[in-house]
């Protein structure tokens, strides 16, 4: 190490990270080594569901259900189409009888039902072409996957006088699970060589560039292995290996961006490269250390909700911002520790004209913020009224629940249930079960039946007591029906006529729930569990809100000192979602779009994902303002000079926050890629998020709203200020090293109290 100056020694963290350099590297190459390994084949142990309220009135239906009647959710679904016949002609008829026999022989399979054996009406197409057989496989996660993958080739295609379609739950979610780790893949292949060039073009140097991306890589690997190790211990949604991987490789090389970033800058100060590293841990370290934990916080909130669709996510995104900044933080001093200068190896600068390197960094950032300060309250009104035009389709919004319309428009099991939906009366699939329990009778099984059967909305009710209609029996019992009690529990199935997500549907879920029944009654299926779920998240929002707003507050304050800058901190983050809440709406629920993104609209908007993406968004934004908001405290802390620290604080940042953004925005883009429509949906949402914050908010509303609040942004109550003396964290120099000094910006008004 003939590149360290021993003169300076390093400082206690310092020392820690750099003592062994050496060590430290080949440590974090066998712990990339073991999280390759560690992380193999995590995606089979991921689930596809997730968005049911466990606890609520459907999840204690669909759970005895599960246990008394297993076979009355089918989940497996055989599409059968005459080819050039009927579905009652006799050879197509033989042939679905064969298809029914074969299928229930399977062992994994149980509770067939045929048309062609119960010649019910719900099962054949109205125009008589189709006609379906269902059934169920029973068993976990993994086994239902591993029957499917066997019996759907087994089946599909052509067979005699017959075509094959193989649908429904299982198919669907097993074909979400494929379709989400090949989108992946192609994500990262798509990513990382446009990150590349995107980090040769922020620094110049090609070894600069290299370094962030290296840390980005040990934060994917190691990504796949936190994922791996949390699915012993809690269920963790298929969508969350793609936002925690885009997560991890962003905020990795967003922290390692503004480490290198800060080092170089020491560097050009004179500073031997231990010293600084010691300054760029101090500063730059401290600050990634404490945009890490308002991230976390943010991502923590979703532990108050009870869909492991949720907390999933808090639980993997949580282990993968800290494994961001723990590489960043331990990893990356190591290596500029080795490098030394030779960090600006490889300057592709040098092959620009001259002339283009004469202009002072950042001094665009600066003239911009001067003008918007000049303007202050032009900028402030015309950005807060551009930003809540821009959110104001999401008070349009319609929330439903995930199906199979998740996959493109070509996949099988898309296709199968859109048939359904075109072609058969009612809306078989999107059934309300109702369990009875307390001994029913016939009698009062059939009186019940009655009523329910008479409510708007209802095709017919099917139960232990035959057929209902608009009131009436149609049909007697018969051995199915008989099949509907067992151990003094029963189950009624009432088919409505809208679609399972519709509103009409969901009112349904209402009304049947207020119809009084002479023993216990719990209705479930796919409108009841997105009624509760509305019910759960409605009821717990305010409190995660609550959460991530108290913690922004407590963090800012313990950055800034001051008692205005974490309000405005709130408000200003809140503001810079709305672009991508009215996106959101306007392009996934209303359709716009649809053709160029290759998406199917579905009129709504998964209840549970708005949540997850304003958590993470807001997390992301806080991880700018951060940056912003500590080099703007630095200078402050320094001069004492307010509209001049504003202005250092977005030269300073201004360019790098920036590229940080794009990159960022580029890796969520690339999952913005995948072919389902949620994952979509998030990549380019948080993507249009980021850009927004660091292009429109950090660089007009921020230095808008901090001119007209002047020096009083800096205010705080005596005890808050003494709070503060003994327990901030702000980013400012270290002891017994002379602050950073920055050039004079030309033009600069004078400062005053605004």
């Amino acid at each position: 190490m003939s590149d360290v100056n021993r003169e300076h020694p390093p400082g206690g963290w310092t020392r820690a990270m750099t003592a062994r350099p050496r060590l430290t590297l080949l440590l974090a190459l066998l712990f990339t080594a073991l999280a390759v390994v560690a992380g193999s084949g995590v995606a089979d142990r991921l689930r596809g569901g997730g968005w049911e309220a466990p606890g609520s009135e459907s999840a204690y239906a669909a759970e005895a259900l599960e246990k008394h009647f297993p076979d009355s959710q089918p989940n497996l679904i055989l599409l059968v189409g005459g080819r050039g016949a009927g579905v009652d002609s006799p050879e197509v008829a033989a042939e679905g009888r064969e298809l029914g026999r074969r299928l229930a022989a399977d062992e994994d399979v149980t509770g067939v039902t045929s048309y062609w054996t119960t010649g019910a009406s719900t099962l054949r197409a109205e125009d008589g072409r189709e006609a379906m057989i269902v059934a169920r496989i029973g068993g976990d996660d993994d086994a239902v996957a591993a029957a499917v993958e066997r019996i759907a080739p087994e089946y599909r295609g052509r067979h005699g006088a017959v075509e094959v379609k193989v649908g429904g739950m299982a198919a669907f979610r097993h074909e979400l699970q494929t379709t989400i780790q090949e989108d992946l893949a192609r994500a990262e292949v798509i990513a990382l060589p446009i990150t590349l060039l995107l980090l040769v073009m922020v620094f110049g140097s090609a070894v600069a560039a290299l370094l962030p991306l290296g840390i980005g890589i040990v934060a994917i690997l190691g990504t796949n292995a936190a994922l791996r190790g949390i699915t012993t211990f809690a269920d963790v949604s298929i969508f969350a290996q793609n936002l925690t991987t885009a997560l991890g490789l962003g905020l990795a090389i967003d922290y390692a961006l503004f480490v290198v970033r800060r080092f170089r800058e020491e560097l050009d100060t004179g500073a031997d490269p231990l010293t600084a590293v010691g300054a760029t841990l101090r500063t730059a370290g401290r600050t990634v250390l404490f945009s890490a934990l308002t991230v976390a916080a943010a991502l923590s909130a979703m532990f108050l909700f009870p869909q492991y669709f949720l907390r999933s996510f808090a639980y993997a995104g949580i282990a993968v911002v800290l494994l961001a900044a723990a590489a960043a933080l331990v990893i990356l001093p190591a290596a500029l520790v080795l490098l030394g200068h030779r960090v600006n190896a490889l300057d592709l600068r040098r092959v620009l004209p001259q002339r283009r390197n004469r202009r002072e960094p950042g001094a665009g950032y600066a003239r911009l913020a001067r003008l918007v300060m000049r303007r202050a309250p032009l900028f402030a009104i015309g950005t807060v009224a551009g930003l809540l035009l821009l959110g104001l389709p999401f008070l349009q919004v319609q929330f439903g629940t995930a199906d199979d319309r998740q996959l493109p428009a070509t996949a099988e099991a898309h296709v199968v249930q859109q048939h359904i939906r075109d072609g058969f009366p009612g809306n078989p699939g999107g059934e309300i079960t109702v369990l009875a329990e307390g001994r029913p009778t016939a009698a009062q099984l059939g009186a019940y039946s009655s009523r329910l059967s008479a409510l708007p909305g209802v095709v017919l009710v099917d139960g232990p007591a035959g057929q209902y209609a608009q009131g009436r029996r149609t049909a007697a019992p018969g051995p199915a029906e008989e099949a509907r009690t067992a151990d003094g529990v029963a189950y009624l199935t009432v088919l409505p006529k809208a679609e399972a997500v519709d509103e009409v549907s969901q009112d349904l879920v209402g009304e049947i729930r207020a119809v009084d029944a002479p023993f216990k009654a719990s209705a479930t299926g796919t409108a009841a569990q997105l009624v509760d779920t509305k019910d759960v998240i409605s009821d717990r929002l305010p409190w995660a809100a609550a959460l991530i707003v108290a913690v922004t507050l407590l963090l800012v304050f313990l950055l800034t000192g001051s008692a205005v800058i974490p309000v405005l901190a709130v408000v200003l983050n809140a503001l810079s979602l709305t672009a991508m809440f009215g996106a959101v709406v306007w392009v996934f629920q209303d359709g716009h779009l649809s053709g160029l993104l290759d998406f199917t609209a579905t009129g709504s908007i998964e209840t549970t994902l708005p949540v997850l993406m304003f958590c993470v968004a807001f997390g992301l934004s806080m991880d700018y303002g951060v940056f912003l908001l500590s080099r703007v405290k630095e200078e402050y802390d320094r001069t004492g000079d307010h509209q001049a620290a504003v202005v250092f604080g977005v030269r300073r940042t201004g360019g790098l926050i920036t590229a940080a953004a794009v990159i960022l925005a580029v890796v969520m883009v690339a999952i913005g890629t995948s072919r389902i429509a949620n994952t979509k949906m998030l990549g380019l949402g948080i993507a249009l998020a980021v850009l927004m914050d660091a292009m429109v908010v950090r660089t007009l509303l921020v230095p808008a709203v901090m001119r007209l609040t002047g020096r009083a942004t800096w205010w705080a109550p005596r005890p808050l200020k003494a709070l503060h003396s003994r327990f901030g964290l702000s980013e400012g120099e270290g002891p017994g090293r002379a602050p950073l000094r920055e050039e004079p910006v030309p033009d600069r008004e004078p400062a005053h109290s605004g």
